[in-house]
């Protein structure tokens, strides 16, 4: 099955990257400035790599099927499980805080925003490495398959 995708506008590029920075940025200036004893803030920051991990997994294994590739169920169905468990652990993490509303809101829309970055900065740089293989050019441009 051979798919075409078109490549990507600048502006999209840029605002993935910008999604994918600014959710990530917050979310660790927060932990940063957070008064959470390490252990609280180790918990938080380890959601958001393991998040940011499985997103890009999944995204990977939903677009490999897509162009033919083939995935095995089982580590489709982890990636499915692995990122529906970081959003469940952030959620439980948050609901058990000791923090004010806004501070739990304030965690989840960062840690979503950066799910959402990660997500289109790597179906960017597939769509992009996709179209560059096809003139041959993409040979600088890292490949994240």
């Amino acid at each position: 099955m051979d798919h075409k995708f078109q490549k990507p506008t600048g502006a999209f590029v840029a605002a993935s990257w910008a999604a994918l920075f600014a959710g990530g940025g917050v979310y660790l200036v927060g932990l940063w400035n957070a008064t959470m004893q390490l252990n609280e803030k180790g918990y938080y920051f380890t959601l958001l790599m393991y998040g940011l991990f499985a997103a890009v997994s999944l995204q990977k294994t939903v677009r490999d099927r897509l162009e033919g590739t083939p995935v095995t169920g089982i580590y489709f169905g982890f990636c499915w499980i692995s990122l529906l468990l970081a959003i469940g652990l952030l959620a439980v993490g948050l609901f058990n805080a000791t923090l004010a509303n806004s501070e739990k809101g304030f965690y989840a829309m960062a840690f979503l925003l950066s799910l959402f970055g990660a997500v289109a900065v790597q179906k960017n740089v597939r769509d992009v490495a996709s179209q560059d293989k096809g003139t041959g050019s993409g040979a600088d441009i890292p490949e994240l398959e």
